[in-house]
């Protein structure tokens, strides 16, 4: 019998951009367990290939690409070469953490660049194939805490945050005529190289204990799970949403009460 699951991503492409490590690394994984080809995209290719080589090993699809979000000329060249996209997961990214008059332009630039300039220009390019298409699709942006709140000394990185929630809500109202339905994801406290040093103090981790329902700090495989099910049939009836996955930080404090 055929593979009826809500939840099957067999027979469908997907890319992963920003796929070396981290939520998207974890992305990749699942989404191939889940049945898709996944093109796991990066600019440390020679990771990637590793990477690609365990998937298989697995038993499921994958194949690495060449691609830079901060260049044009890669995004574009990655672009060309790809097969038809079912499902885009744009992932890529970078942080820095200063106070907001302390950013130089280069920093500036880097974070806008990375964050949000590059990812708008390969969904345009990937998303105006959809469409043309016409067989639908699943677009996955991974925003942050920072695209629904505010923190100190991440103004640039919220910005970018900020206004891939904007481009899903407007994608999703203009492309749902497609059938391509457009989420975001905001991963709150979740672990990975670009915050590890920051989690180290015993402070840290004694402050988020009183900060959010849930005490611990997450990790990238925490996030995989809804990125996969928004890839799926099953989300088909969800779109232009921003789901966080923050084990509640967004939504619940605890205090010291007691009944």
């Amino acid at each position: 019998m055929p593979n009826t699951s809500p939840f099957s991503l067999s027979g469908k492409t997907a890319l992963v951009a920003g796929a070396s490590r981290g939520i998207g690394l974890a992305i990749a994984r699942e989404t191939a367990a889940a049945g898709a080809h996944v093109i796991l995209a990066a600019r440390s290719t020679e990771k990637l290939q590793m990477e690609v080589d365990a998937i298989k090993a697995l038993g499921y699809s994958a194949e690495a690409m060449s691609l830079d979000v901060a260049d044009n000329a890669s995004i574009d060249a990655a672009a060309a070469k790809l097969p038809p996209i079912d499902i885009l997961h744009n992932v890529a990214g970078t942080n820095v953490r200063k106070r907001f008059t302390d950013f130089t332009q280069e920093e500036y630039d880097r974070i806008m660049q990375t964050n949000l300039h590059g990812i708008v220009r390969l969904t345009r390019l990937v998303g105006k194939k959809m469409v043309e298409r016409g067989q639908g699709g699943k677009i996955i942006n991974i925003g942050s805490l920072m695209s629904i709140q505010g923190l100190p000394y991440l103004a640039v990185y919220a910005m970018t945050k900020s206004a891939l929630w904007g481009l899903t809500r407007v994608l999703a109202a203009e492309w749902a005529k497609h059938n391509i339905q457009v989420n975001c994801i905001a991963p709150g406290f979740i672990i990975t190289d670009l915050n590890r040093k920051m989690w180290e103090p015993a402070h840290m981790k004694e402050w988020l204990k009183g900060a959010q329902a849930d005490p611990r700090a997450g990790t990238p495989e925490d996030v995989a799970p809804l990125a996969v099910f928004l890839s799926s049939p099953g989300s088909g009836y969800i779109n232009g949403q921003c789901i966080a996955v923050d084990g509640g930080y967004s939504t619940t404090r605890v205090w010291p009460f007691e009944p």
